[in-house]
């Protein structure tokens, strides 16, 4: 186990970042060409794993599983998104692991692996002891959605998929319709609702606080992306 204290900065090919909470491990992975993250759930009661975005590069990311179970268990994939870049080892993962499959109902329809379990705003996703509560976060794609573990005394955690990044909201392609939606969706299901304390854990890069994004609400949404 990699035992540097937990930034959120993870590099392609290297190690993976470890945090320790009192009952759930979180480990961050970057795989494939586009530096996506992966993220690894295990319940440290019951070892229960559940996988956030299986995106590329399988050989390692059942490494990733591994260190949280030397039988490679894997629960439940969850797929942020639709798009190619975050479902390009999913096949391989639910071939080697038999692990369930969990996406947004207006995204399945486009994932080519069959989604076990269709999640709409409000769901809740159980990973042994531990609940995350699915947001919609609508206009990255239709069906995003991010995943909200409250930790009491670990605080809350949320992954954002691409819908949420150190900086600004993800793309839209210019539409300002999408924009708008995904915006106010982020304000209100997320700024609105939760803590300056709370940690982000976006689709690509590096982490973030909401407390550090806060400030650059109103230049998002004047700058229009």
């Amino acid at each position: 186990m990699d035992t540097r204290e937990y930034d959120g900065h993870v590099e392609p090919g290297g190690p993976s970042a470890t945090r320790l909470c009192s009952t759930l491990t979180i480990r961050k992975a970057s795989v494939g060409g586009m530096d996506n993250n992966a993220y690894l759930l295990t319940c440290r009661v019951s070892g229960a794993q559940l996988l956030i975005d299986a995106a590329a590069d399988a050989p390692r990311l059942l490494e990733l599983v591994r260190e949280g179970s030397s039988t490679a268990r894997l629960d439940t994939i969850v797929t942020t998104h639709s798009h190619h870049d975050h479902v390009g080892a999913l096949a391989a993962m639910v071939g080697a692991t038999g692990a369930r499959t969990a996406a947004g109902a207006e995204d399945a329809p486009d994932i080519r692996i069959p989604t076990t379990t269709l999640l709409r705003h409000g769901d809740v996703v159980r990973v042994g002891v531990n609940d995350l509560e699915v947001i919609a976060l609508r206009g990255h794609t239709p069906g995003s959605v991010a995943l909200l573990w409250r930790g009491e005394e670990d605080g809350d955690h949320l992954f954002t998929g691409d819908s949420l990044f150190p900086g600004g909201v993800g793309a839209t392609q210019g539409d300002s319709e999408r924009f708008q939606q995904l915006l106010d969706d982020v304000e209100e299901r997320i700024f609105d609702r939760l803590g300056d304390d709370t940690w982000v854990y976006p689709g690509h890069g590096d982490d973030t606080t909401l407390g550090e994004e806060r400030p650059q609400l109103p230049e998002w949404r004047e700058r229009g992306w």
